[in-house]
C-alpha cells in the first residue's frame, strides 16, 4: 500500500471516529432534553398533587406546622421574612387550632431570631384562641432555643441538645505570622476603633471592652427573654445562662422545657389533633427546576467527555 493511501484510510479513521463521537453526543443530548422535560412535567405533577393535598387538608381542622430549620440568618432559608410570612399564614388559616413551632436550629443572627420570635408574640396576640407550641428535633439552641421560647410550651426529645444561652463573636488574629514573616500592616481608618476587627492588627485594648460590653447587653437582652416567658418554671442553676448546652431530660430537669415529645406525640396528646399541615414556605418550582437542571447538565458534560475520551481512545 502506498503511502498517499495510508494517509487517506488514516484520515477516513479520524472522521469515522468523529463522526461516532458526535452521534454519541447528540443522543446524550437527545436524552438530555427528553429527561428535562419529563423532569419538568414531573416537578409540575408533584406541585399540583402537593397544593391539592394541602388544600384538602387545610379544610379540616389541623395543627399548622411552621418549620425552623438549620441557621436563622438574612442569606439562609430560614430568614425572618420567609419564617414570618409562614407563621402569618399558619396562624390566619380558619381551620389551623394551633400553631406548632418545629425547631432544629444552632441559632444564627440575634436580630433575625428576634424579629421572628416577636412576631410569633404579635399573632399570639392577634390570635388569643391558638395555642402555640415548640418542638425541638436534635437542635434547639442560641437563637434556636430563642425563638422556641415563644411557644406557650417546649417539648424535646430526651437526646436532644437544648439551650446554649450566650453570646458570641469569631474573629481571627495573624499578626504573630505576620511579625515573622516581616510584613508590616498599614490600615489607614478615620474613627479610632473603625478597624477594631481587623485581623492582622493588635486589637486595642478598649476596643475589646467595647465588644465585650456589647455582647454582654445582647446577651442580658437574651436572659431577660428566657426569664419573663419561662417564669417559675425555670430552676436556679448557675450554668443556665452560661452558654452550656443541654440533653432534653436535663433540659426538662432545669425547667427549659416542659415535656418529651416529637411533633406527632406533642399533635395528638397535647393538641388533641390528629392533622399536622406543614406552612413552611418552600422553594418556587423556577428554583427548584434551576437545581434539578444545573444537576443534568453537570450530569450530561461528564457524559459528553466520557464519549469523547472513549473515542480517543479508540482511535489511538
Amino acid at each position: 500500500m502506498s503511502q498517499h493511501d495510508t494517509t487517506v484510510n488514516g484520515l477516513l479513521d479520524i472522521i469515522q471516529s468523529n463522526t461516532a463521537v458526535m452521534r454519541k453526543t447528540q443522543r446524550i443530548n437527545t436524552a438530555f432534553k427528553t429527561l428535562s422535560l419529563l423532569t419538568v412535567l414531573g416537578f409540575l405533577g408533584l406541585s399540583i398533587y402537593s397544593n391539592w393535598q394541602t388544600l384538602v387538608s387545610r379544610n379540616d381542622p389541623h395543627v399548622a406546622m411552621v418549620r425552623i430549620s438549620g441557621e436563622i440568618a438574612p442569606d439562609s432559608l430560614t430568614n425572618a421574612d420567609s419564617v414570618i410570612d409562614s407563621l402569618r399564614t399558619a396562624f390566619a388559616q380558619a381551620q389551623s387550632k394551633a400553631v406548632m413551632l418545629e425547631i432544629n436550629s444552632p441559632g444564627g443572627t440575634p436580630v433575625q431570631a428576634g424579629q421572628i420570635f416577636d412576631e410569633v408574640l404579635r399573632l399570639k396576640t392577634k390570635y388569643p384562641d391558638k395555642k402555640v407550641v415548640s418542638v425541638i428535633s436534635d437542635l434547639g439552641a442560641s437563637g434556636g432555643y430563642y425563638v422556641a421560647v415563644a411557644g406557650d410550651e417546649i417539648y424535646a426529645n430526651r437526646a436532644s441538645m437544648v439551650g446554649s444561652i450566650g453570646v458570641r463573636m469569631d474573629s481571627f488574629g495573624f499578626t504573630g505570622i505576620m511579625q515573622k514573616l516581616g510584613v508590616e500592616r498599614r490600615l489607614y481608618t478615620a474613627g479610632k476603633f473603625k478597624g477594631f476587627a481587623d485581623m492582622f492588627s493588635e486589637p486595642e485594648p478598649e476596643a475589646v471592652e467595647q465588644i465585650k460590653t456589647l455582647l454582654s447587653h445582647v446577651h442580658d437582652q437574651f436572659i431577660a427573654v428566657v426569664k419573663t416567658h419561662r417564669g417559675q418554671r425555670l430552676k436556679d442553676d448557675p450554668n443556665l445562662f452560661s452558654g452550656m448546652v443541654w440533653s432534653g431530660e436535663d433540659a426538662l430537669a432545669l425547667g427549659l422545657i416542659d415535656g418529651m415529645g416529637d411533633r406527632r406525640s406533642v399533635a395528638e396528646q397535647t393538641l388533641k389533633l390528629e392533622k399536622i399541615v406543614d406552612y413552611t414556605q418552600q422553594e418556587d418550582l423556577l428554583t427548584r427546576w434551576g437545581r434539578a437542571r444545573a444537576s443534568l447538565s453537570a450530569l450530561v458534560s461528564a457524559l459528553t467527555s466520557l464519549g469523547a475520551l472513549l473515542g480517543s481512545a479508540t482511535l489511538s
